[in-house]
């Protein structure tokens, strides 16, 4: 698949979640499995020799394809959910949104102390969500070696704030 264009599976609404924002809707490479396979074979190939013992993934769409690679692969999948969604005992962070404060939690007992763990969301954008879940990993005692995203966009300077771990993506889009 040397010639794929992943960037034809991606729809583009404008003014969506509110007017002057451009939405980059990953539903449509779900909706296709040429698309979604390219994903999941792409992340495999990555990832393949970097010792990755788990994949951890930000609710929603980031479980959608965490799951697919951890099957794929056969590592543990820990979900990292909206605060009050996951029952027991939980690692919390709370963190800054644009206009808002949010917070995420996981399963203590789902961290795996001291191993390798992918930490992967659909998009990456201002990196705030993902900062906060790598802290709830390594809190929890996890390596978190590499950041993944099916898609990325750098002119919201996400990298300053995930600095210095590594990032990956399928595709960039350096403006709106």
């Amino acid at each position: 698949m040397s010639n794929f264009n992943l960037d034809d599976y991606i729809r583009k609404v404008p003014d969506f979640p509110k007017k002057g924002i451009l939405f980059y809707d990953i539903t449509s490479i779900l909706a296709s499995p040429v698309a979604f396979k390219y994903c999941i074979d792409k992340m495999t190939e990555i990832y393949r020799d970097k010792n990755i013992e788990a994949v951890a993934a930000i609710e929603a769409r980031g479980f959608i394809f965490a799951a697919a690679y951890a099957f794929h692969t056969g590592i543990p999948l820990i979900p990292i959910r909206k605060k009050g969604k996951l029952p027991g005992v939980c690692l919390s962070k709370k963190y800054i949104l644009e206009y808002a404060q949010a917070e995420i939690e996981v399963h203590s007992a789902d961290v795996p102390k001291g191993k390798r763990v992918l930490l992967t969301d659909d998009l990456i954008a201002t990196g705030g969500t993902l900062n906060a879940a790598r802290s709830l990993l390594t809190e929890g005692g996890a390596q978190v070696p590499e950041i993944f995203g099916v898609v990325a966009l750098p002119f919201l300077n996400f990298k300053e704030i995930l600095s210095p771990t590594p990032i990956t993506s399928l595709i960039e889009y350096h403006h709106e």
